[in-house]
């Protein structure tokens, strides 16, 4: 039996992450299954209150003996990316954004590291003081964070992949940012990807991919799910739902 939990994106909530793996802990306590990974699919910063608390609580591990995965969404890579110079500036974002910009988060997350005022200072003064306050092991951690994670018949990352290119010709900035052409592909890609980026308003199984970014960013749930031998589950108070399901092809 091929057992894989995963949760969607983060965003600075510990609480919500938390109450996720409650319900992983759960699931495990009825099946009597304490081995199987945890993959969180990126995002783990901005926008939320506790993108530093988060860092700490992903970085220490997990308790038990069931691997935690924890894959680089775009926005750990812009916090990355800050961290080693605020002028480098990554194409996805639109020319009128960075990544202090307030649609994107970043000022959230340098307050979560007790950095004071950080709209309204200049880059290389944040960086500084980002640099002494944002711990060495955190920066590691994100910058160690890997971009997919394979099970059998599965593809966790956190975007999507470019539909026709073989895995190892993929480009990380598609794997962090890729949307529509993804999104609208019916092809079969060799596995079910499993990702978040964009999201939706209910856990979706597309068929050739999995949505599991539920917009905790935007104050809404986080999704935690557990995928048994190919069928993919909502986990829930009451305990497994099924997810909802529309056709390969179709927009998120």
């Amino acid at each position: 039996m091929t057992r894989v939990y995963a949760i969607g994106d983060i965003h600075g909530h510990l609480d919500k992450l938390a109450a996720a793996h409650a319900l992983i802990a759960a699931d495990r306590r009825r099946t009597g299954d304490a081995d199987a990974p945890v993959v969180h699919l990126g995002d783990l910063v901005d926008r939320g209150p506790e993108s530093a608390e988060v860092i700490d609580y992903l970085a220490a591990g997990p308790t038990g003996a069931a691997r935690w995965v924890t894959l680089k969404g775009n926005h750990d890579w812009l916090f990355e990316l800050f961290l080693r110079d605020p002028a480098i500036r990554d194409p996805g974002l639109r020319p009128e954004h960075s990544w202090l910009h307030d649609r994107i988060g970043g000022q959230i997350t340098l307050a979560s590291y007790g950095i004071a005022e950080p709209g309204n200072r200049a880059p290389a003064d944040l960086l500084r003081e980002a640099q002494a306050r944002v711990p060495a092991q955190h920066q590691a951690f994100l910058a160690a964070l890997p971009l997919t994670f394979a099970a059998p018949g599965l593809l966790f990352v956190h975007a999507g992949i470019r539909p026709g290119v073989a895995l190892k010709d993929q480009s990380p900035q598609d794997m962090m940012w890729i949307r529509k052409d993804f999104h609208l592909s019916a092809a079969d890609h060799g596995a079910v990807v499993v990702h978040g980026h964009t999201p939706v308003d209910a856990p979706t199984d597309y068929g050739n991919r999995i949505n599991l970014d539920t917009g905790a960013a935007y104050g809404k749930a986080l999704t935690a799910a557990v995928i048994e031998d190919g069928i993919p589950w909502e986990l829930t108070a009451e305990g497994r739902r099924p997810l909802r399901r529309r056709p390969a092809g179709t927009a998120d």
